[in-house]
């Protein structure tokens, strides 16, 4: 038999067990509202800049996003943080947070390193002063290598004494929001290089290329003259075509490149004269350096040119070019072609 006294304390145990529950339930519904209702921005933005060093503790974290001007108790969003169980796996980068962002999609980008980016685009036949005003003209990328030579700039990326022409890949490179230009550098520099040993390991056995380093200057020089991209292959074959035979390159394309700032969109007979390092009208073999930034295509139009017997080519008009075998073939093609006749 069960005393009288003992059946009301039962009761009441129960009774404040329920409630805990009932609480508990309670907590975690409004936890779960709360976490999915967007976050108070600053009056009159659209977005906040968060920057999360690395080691950051969680209550760290929650009061850089309070200093960042979002309406929300630091105190909370550190305890959803850590009573979600990803606490200890945030990471650190630069991450923006969006008007409607809500403290669940907040913790899911700490979660995945989901930065803020932003990118930037090198164009295949760029030189590099204009790779250099592209980065410093870049949305949000701090301008580390601004004040630096080209030679001062190669040194901080790992290739000291390396001419920078020719050395960054052409492509469009994501970054997060308020990284070092260095950073993209070195990747468009990184890609430049094994793409390079992609193209020298595959060459073909009929190049005239001697190193990976002729390659790359002899890529720049198709990239700058191909109009059209079926042509490369075909422009790289005549290129490795007058290097077997010993005939002079002839490209303008070198020719304006040792112009410099003398160069005003008009290459004159004078030109082609004056001797420079990189007139490949007055000297044998490739200039000393790249003269621009070469793709993949262009890589691979030197180190696997087509089986041509061209040795001239001329532009069409229309940005192709005609290919011809012997002088008089290419002199009938410049008749037709530039004189009109």
């Amino acid at each position: 038999m069960i005393s009288s006294s003992v059946a009301p304390r039962g009761f009441s145990i129960i009774k404040f067990l329920l409630t805990l529950v009932l609480l508990a339930g309670v907590l975690l519904a409004a936890g779960w509202w709360w976490s999915r209702r967007p976050l108070a921005l600053p009056a009159g933005t659209s977005a906040v800049d968060i920057v999360v060093p690395q080691k950051a503790t969680v209550r760290s974290v929650a009061q850089l996003v309070r200093d960042a001007g979002v309406a929300v108790r630091p105190e909370l969003l550190s305890w959803y943080f850590r009573f979600s169980g990803k606490s200890s796996k945030l990471k650190a980068g630069s991450y923006e947070l969006m008007a409607g962002d809500t403290p669940q999609i907040l913790l899911d980008k700490l979660f995945e390193g989901k930065q803020s980016l932003r990118s930037v685009t090198i164009v295949d036949g760029w030189n590099i002063r204009q790779v250099r005003a592209a980065i410093a003209d870049a949305d949000d990328l701090k301008p580390s290598t601004q004040a630096m030579s080209d030679a001062d700039l190669m040194s901080a990326l790992g290739k000291p004494g390396v001419h920078p022409e020719g050395r960054f890949l052409p492509d469009t490179y994501s970054y997060a929001k308020g990284s070092s230009d260095v950073v993209v550098l070195k990747m468009a520099a990184t890609a430049l290089d094994k793409q390079l040993a992609s193209a020298w390991e595959g060459r073909s056995s009929e190049t005239m290329l001697k190193s990976a380093t002729e390659a790359l200057i002899l890529a720049s020089i198709i990239e700058k003259e191909t109009g059209v991209p079926a042509d490369r292959p075909e422009i790289g074959g005549v290129f490795n075509n007058r290097l077997r035979i010993g005939m002079r390159l002839q490209t303008d394309p070198t020719v304006i490149y040792g112009m410099g700032d003398t160069y005003k969109g008009k290459i004159y007979r004078s030109s082609l004269d004056t001797d420079t390092p990189y007139n490949t009208y007055t000297r044998a073999g490739l200039p000393p350096t790249p003269i621009a930034m070469p793709g993949k295509a262009a890589l691979l139009a030197a180190t696997q040119p087509a089986n041509t017997k061209a040795l001239y080519f001329v532009a069409r008009g229309d940005g192709s070019s005609e290919f011809s075998p012997t002088l008089d073939a290419h002199n009938r093609a410049v008749n037709k072609y530039i004189r009109g006749q």
